[in-house]
Protein backbone atom coordinates (compact mmCIF):
# COMPACT_ATOMS: atom_id res chain seq x y z
CA UNK A 1 0.00 0.00 0.00
CA UNK A 2 1.11 3.86 -1.18
CA UNK A 3 1.77 6.45 1.50
CA UNK A 4 -0.52 9.31 1.42
CA UNK A 5 0.89 12.39 0.18
CA UNK A 6 1.03 15.09 2.44
CA UNK A 7 -0.63 17.77 0.55
CA UNK A 8 -0.61 20.62 2.94
CA UNK A 9 2.41 20.20 3.65
CA UNK A 10 3.80 20.38 -0.05
CA UNK A 11 1.69 23.55 -0.50
CA UNK A 12 3.09 25.01 2.31
CA UNK A 13 6.57 24.26 0.78
CA UNK A 14 6.00 25.66 -2.73
CA UNK A 15 4.42 29.14 -0.74
CA UNK A 16 7.42 29.63 1.11
CA UNK A 17 9.68 28.74 -2.29
CA UNK A 18 7.55 31.33 -3.76
CA UNK A 19 8.10 33.87 -1.02
CA UNK A 20 11.34 33.66 -0.62
CA UNK A 21 11.99 33.96 -4.24
CA UNK A 22 9.99 36.98 -4.51
CA UNK A 23 11.79 38.38 -2.06
CA UNK A 24 14.89 37.83 -3.55
CA UNK A 25 13.77 39.71 -6.95
CA UNK A 26 12.56 42.42 -4.41
CA UNK A 27 16.31 42.55 -2.80
CA UNK A 28 18.30 42.59 -6.63
CA UNK A 29 15.74 45.49 -7.77
CA UNK A 30 16.71 47.63 -4.90
CA UNK A 31 20.79 46.65 -5.56
CA UNK A 32 19.89 47.19 -9.00
CA UNK A 33 18.70 50.84 -8.33
CA UNK A 34 21.60 51.20 -6.09
CA UNK A 35 24.28 50.49 -8.62
CA UNK A 36 22.48 52.30 -11.52
CA UNK A 37 22.45 55.47 -8.80
CA UNK A 38 18.98 55.89 -8.81
CA UNK A 39 18.95 56.00 -5.12
CA UNK A 40 19.80 59.67 -5.56
CA UNK A 41 16.47 59.98 -6.94
CA UNK A 42 13.52 61.60 -4.96
CA UNK A 43 11.50 58.17 -5.00
CA UNK A 44 8.26 60.01 -7.17
CA UNK A 45 11.22 61.00 -9.83
CA UNK A 46 12.38 57.16 -10.10
CA UNK A 47 8.37 56.14 -10.00
CA UNK A 48 7.78 58.38 -12.65
CA UNK A 49 10.72 57.75 -15.07
CA UNK A 50 9.96 53.26 -14.42
CA UNK A 51 6.53 54.07 -15.00
CA UNK A 52 6.97 55.94 -18.66
CA UNK A 53 9.30 53.16 -19.52
CA UNK A 54 7.02 50.41 -18.47
CA UNK A 55 4.52 52.47 -21.00
CA UNK A 56 6.34 53.42 -23.85
CA UNK A 57 6.01 51.75 -26.87
CA UNK A 58 8.60 53.42 -28.99
CA UNK A 59 11.03 50.33 -29.65
CA UNK A 60 13.95 52.54 -30.70
CA UNK A 61 13.77 54.38 -27.45
CA UNK A 62 13.53 51.04 -25.75
CA UNK A 63 16.62 49.24 -27.99
CA UNK A 64 18.61 52.41 -26.80
CA UNK A 65 18.22 51.75 -22.52
CA UNK A 66 18.83 47.87 -23.73
CA UNK A 67 21.91 48.92 -25.39
CA UNK A 68 22.85 51.26 -22.05
CA UNK A 69 21.46 48.61 -19.79
CA UNK A 70 23.61 45.50 -21.18
CA UNK A 71 26.98 48.04 -21.34
CA UNK A 72 26.09 48.85 -17.54
CA UNK A 73 25.92 44.90 -16.99
CA UNK A 74 29.11 44.22 -19.06
CA UNK A 75 30.96 47.39 -17.06
CA UNK A 76 31.27 49.50 -20.38
CA UNK A 77 30.52 52.94 -20.41
CA UNK A 78 28.16 54.15 -22.86
CA UNK A 79 28.32 57.85 -23.89
CA UNK A 80 24.87 59.39 -23.42
CA UNK A 81 25.01 60.75 -27.13
CA UNK A 82 25.51 56.93 -28.65
CA UNK A 83 22.81 55.98 -26.39
CA UNK A 84 20.08 58.04 -28.53
CA UNK A 85 21.76 57.28 -31.31
CA UNK A 86 22.39 60.36 -32.06
CA UNK A 87 26.14 62.33 -32.75
CA UNK A 88 27.49 64.69 -30.26
CA UNK A 89 27.55 67.20 -32.59
CA UNK A 90 23.67 66.78 -33.72
CA UNK A 91 23.05 67.06 -29.58
CA UNK A 92 25.13 70.52 -29.41
CA UNK A 93 23.85 71.62 -32.55
CA UNK A 94 20.17 71.56 -31.46
CA UNK A 95 21.15 73.89 -28.66
CA UNK A 96 23.01 76.14 -31.23
CA UNK A 97 26.59 75.69 -29.48
CA UNK A 98 29.56 73.99 -31.11
CA UNK A 99 30.55 70.55 -30.66
CA UNK A 100 32.89 69.80 -28.49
Amino acid sequence: MRKPRDFDSELKALADKAKALKERRVRHLGELVIATGGDTLEPDVLAGALLNAASSNDSTIKEGWRARGAAFFQGKAVDQGRANNKPDRDRAGDRGEAPA
